[in-house]
């Protein structure tokens, strides 16, 4: 049997910072808004030089130290973005030329949104398991700062700039015991970011229903865990960690009550990141590896909920 491991982890954040007090100056709110109804303190935003190729290319780079991988060893290469510095070419390509490994597969999956990340963990999962590949990198890269509307309170104190990456490699041991992909059409209004006209065909501002985003994120990803931990016959009490997507601290609250895990066993960069849409997962869980919280051996469960709407998670002895 052929299973897939993390081989190593890589984020990256832009410099500049946006706190809440900046915010207060820019729209009608206040930190103390904020954080109670998000739990974010500041988010990080993108230098006018820097786009979702040069995010990724830093997270790509720092999770191939850390694997001890070389950039020719990898064999597919994944980016999430639902900001990318162009339609095509992909990002993925524009990454692998910088990497000088032309050849391997590369492509862009920017159609989940904030569950993108793990629709492309998963896909590298499965061409390892496959034998097809031995090593893939996959990376969330975000620039959501770019298509939010600055004037709408609403939207514009929840997102912040980053890129997270991991790197796949085969294993004889398992390690990514299983992965769960969901999406629902019917939910489309809920969230999503329309283009302009069919003459200016630019992108617009994120739309969301808050209360609505809310309870459909809990119900599912409710569900979702009761799918992944029955299919790997594992008992919630044998999680170590949540490693959730950052979106709102009263839905990673509320997962982490539907594991009975105390928030100490939550990886939580929403406070310091925002929410980073595709790139919030990879970036927790690098920061919880490189800090020595997530060790070798223990239980990760891993989730994202995003447009589409599109959920899935994975169950990861890392």
């Amino acid at each position: 049997m052929i299973y897939s491991k993390i081989l190593g982890t890589g984020s990256y954040l832009p410099k500049r910072i946006l706190t809440n007090a900046d915010l207060e100056k820019m729209v009608d709110t206040t930190d103390a808004w904020i954080v109670e109804r998000t739990g974010i303190k500041q988010r990080h935003l993108a230098a006018p030089d820097e786009n979702a190729v040069t995010l990724a290319e830093e997270a790509g780079r720092a999770a191939l130290d850390a694997a001890g991988v070389k950039p020719a060893e990898i064999e597919m290469i994944i980016v999430a973005s639902t900001t990318p510095q162009m339609v095509f070419p992909s990002t993925a390509c524009l990454l692998q030329d910088r990497f000088g490994i032309a050849g391997c597969p590369a492509f862009d999956l920017n159609a989940t949104a904030c569950a993108g990340f793990m629709y492309g963990f998963s896909i590298a999962d499965q061409y390892i398991k496959t034998g097809a590949i031995k090593n893939a990198l996959v990376i969330g890269s975000e620039l959501m700062s770019r298509i939010v509307d600055w004037n709408d309170r609403s939207t514009c104190v929840l997102f912040g700039d980053g890129a997270g990456a991991v790197v796949l490699g085969a294993s004889s041991e398992p390690h990514v015991l299983s992965t769960h992909l969901h999406a629902d059409g019917t939910h489309k209004d809920v969230l999503y970011l329309p283009l302009g006209t069919s003459k200016t065909p630019s992108l617009e501002t994120v739309k969301m229903t808050g209360n609505a985003l809310f309870k459909l994120a809990v119900n599912k990803l409710g569900d979702l865990f009761d799918e992944t931990l029955a299919a790997n016959h594992i008992q919630k009490s044998e999680v170590d960690w949540l490693v959730p997507h950052q979106a709102n601290i009263r839905i990673i609250q509320a997962m982490a009550k539907k594991l009975s895990l105390p928030m100490d066993r939550v990886t939580i960069t929403l406070d310091k990141q925002g929410n980073t849409s595709s790139a919030s997962i990879p970036l927790a869980l690098d920061a919880a590896v490189r800090d020595g919280r997530i060790k070798r051996g223990q239980l990760l469960m891993m989730e994202g909920f995003g447009g589409g709407l599109a959920w899935g998670s994975a169950l990861v002895r890392y």
